[in-house]
């Protein structure tokens, strides 16, 4: 929708494209989609959900075996986007390079456009 020829929406580091290609064997899913929705202290905060199917309208994006679904309502938010998976002596979690972004709260799960 929001594409530029020869260029992915997001792109996916080599240890997220390993724990979403993880994700999907395990859970026997096509894939997880990403979103947005209003909520947390900055205004917005990013969805992620297994799919077995992508929608129509959604962006598809699939690097070294990971399959992840762009809904619709946030591709203009996330293109650009790189998706990483990091883990620390505390917590294992996606996490999101958005240059869209204009503030993040505290957490960094929540989230402000421009």
């Amino acid at each position: 929708m929001f594409a530029i020829p020869g260029k992915q929406a997001v792109t996916i580091t080599p240890k997220a494209a390993q724990q979403i290609t993880k994700l999907m064997a395990s859970a026997g899913h096509a894939g997880l989609r990403i979103g947005i929705k209003k909520g947390g202290c900055a205004g917005m905060e990013y969805t992620m959900e297994y799919v077995n199917e992508p929608d129509k309208n959604d962006e598809v994006v699939e690097q070294d075996g990971a399959r992840v679904m762009i809904a619709p309502m946030a591709q203009m938010f996330l293109f650009g986007t790189e998706i990483d998976y990091e883990t620390s002596l505390l917590e294992a979690g996606f996490k999101f390079r958005n240059p869209n972004v204009t503030e993040a709260c505290g957490c960094g799960e929540s989230i402000k456009f421009g």
